[in-house]
């Protein structure tokens, strides 16, 4: 029973991972494995053209960089008054002028 559950589960795993098993009597593992994909068709059976690509280049990066930057600096800022607010760290003034 639990070596039937683990052929299972090892099939399921390989189906997910994108490789299907062939029955060629073979004892080596790799000959038996082939890899496949999936196509998506129209009803007829036609492979539809491939979708446009919009891409924003520059102003996408930018718009996803620009506030990020801006918030990460917000927060460790904030972060820094904090723990020298609340004497955790704070640094020395020494000075080593002797």
């Amino acid at each position: 029973m639990a070596s039937a559950v683990f052929r299972l589960s090892r099939l399921s795993a390989l189906k997910s991972a994108g490789v299907s098993t062939l029955n060629t009597g073979t004892k080596c593992p790799a000959a038996r494995l082939t890899l496949y994909r999936n196509t998506v068709s129209t009803a007829s059976g036609g492979i539809p053209p491939q979708p446009v690509k919009t891409s924003f280049g520059l102003f996408r990066m930018t718009v996803v960089t620009v506030p990020f930057l801006y918030v990460g600096t917000l927060i460790s800022k904030n972060f820094a008054a904090y723990l020298e607010e609340h004497d955790i760290f704070v640094p020395d003034d020494d000075d080593d002028d002797d």
